[in-house]
């Protein structure tokens, strides 16, 4: 045996999803809807993308059914569970006048407990990555936390690469590492199929106790390991970090800037479809009447022209200068900020990308040809490009 390591059938997967669902739980993973495996509702197993699997290049995202019923055989889709912790859109407050007074109301719906199943790797490093950028500092969001102190996480270790995945190059994955409740490993073979499992925390063995599991052999420890470890040796895509802000910082003016800029559409898929990027604006808004009046939050892009505005005009009004700021700001500045880099290698900015710019690609680019000269020196303390 294995210790401290488990055996879950498929049956008893059955059973975690029932149990966390007794508990209270909103239940939320993967399933497949409109051509894609987005995150939502699961009330069974059957609702999982049983037999899929995906294929991604760049500005390219295909499903495809596999020779088998793996129930998490795919990399990852456009959606990643920032949506349900840091929400598209969230009524901040709404004042009615009634009888010449206020009264204010919150959220518009109250916060569920979420169970999120079938975490990769790289997706827990990015809610680690949001936990730092709301919780962190000296302000912390109210309305991140309350999502996040109630979350039970249930990740999935990967035994397959995408073509667009680095994971590897950012120490994300594909193993999850921590911050997990309970991490599984599916594991197929020979007409078998079960899950090795390692508990993460109190609570994933209190949930743990109520369902069918057994020890694991040393030879199921192992082929699970052989699984995940076949998947890092398959990454998709590298992405060299030696150095990576200081190169950055020197090729601000980098002619790359310019090619890049001629094929980008400023359309902001890549922010949206990011798991870490967390930019907002706040909206306004009151009824002709004037009895009403609502602040709503919702999820805005560096790649617009007004995010940047400030009296006057934008900051950043070419394409150059937002991409520029992106991608300095996710390999750069940010850590500068929250000492971490802002991406995980999940791919999802390549995918997405409906001309299939590669980031990878980019930093490649401005590495195989150093040639631009710091319009600022970065202070000691941080910088924001």
């Amino acid at each position: 045996m294995h210790k401290g390591q488990f055996v879950l059938e498929r049956s008893g997967l059955e059973q975690l999803l029932q149990a966390l669902k007794a508990e209270g739980y909103l239940t939320l993973g993967p399933t497949v809807r409109e051509g894609a495996i987005v995150y939502d509702e699961i009330e069974r197993l059957e609702d999982l993308p049983i037999g899929y699997t995906d294929h991604q290049e760049g500005g390219t995202y295909r499903l495809r059914r596999r020779s088998d019923e793996a129930l998490f055989g795919y990399n990852v889709g456009p959606h990643s569970w920032k949506r349900f912790l840091h929400p598209p859109l969230l009524r901040l407050f709404r004042a009615h006048r009634v009888n010449g007074k206020l009264e204010l109301e919150g959220e518009a719906q109250p916060i569920p407990k979420y169970a999120f199943l079938g975490v990769r790797a790289c997706e827990l490093r990015a809610i680690e990555v949001q936990d730092r950028v709301f919780l962190g500092g000296p302000y912390q969001d109210p309305h991140y936390k309350a999502r996040r102190e109630q979350v039970f996480l249930l990740a999935l270790n990967c035994t397959q690469a995408g073509n667009t995945c680095f994971c590897t190059s950012m120490n994300s994955g594909p193993k999850a590492q921590r911050g997990f409740d309970l991490a599984l490993t599916e594991v197929l073979e020979n007409g078998q199929h079960y899950f090795v499992g390692q508990v993460g925390s109190e609570r994933g063995a209190r949930l743990l106790g109520q369902v069918a599991h057994r020890p694991a052999q040393q030879s199921e420890w192992s082929q699970a390991e052989a699984l995940v470890a076949q998947a890092a040796r398959s990454m998709g895509r590298q992405l060299d970090t030696e150095g990576l802000k200081e190169m950055l910082y020197h090729n601000l003016e980098h002619p790359r800037w310019e090619e890049v800029a001629a094929r980008c559409l400023s359309c902001g898929n890549c922010t949206q479809v990011c798991p870490t990027c967390f930019c907002t604006s706040v909206e306004d808004h009151t009824d002709l009447a004037g009895q009403m009046a609502e602040r709503t939050r919702r999820w805005d892009s560096c790649f617009t022209a007004d995010f940047s505005y400030l009296h006057g005009g934008s900051v950043r009004v070419s394409t150059r200068a937002r991409y520029r700021q992106w991608l300095t700001h996710k390999l750069a500045t940010w850590q500068d900020q929250f000492g971490s880099l802002g991406c995980v290698g999940c791919g999802r900015c390549i995918t997405w990308c409906p001309v299939g710019i590669d980031l990878t690609e980019e930093v490649a680019a401005m590495r195989a040809s150093p040639s631009g000269q710091p319009w600022f020196t970065p202070p000691a303390g941080g910088a924001h490009v």
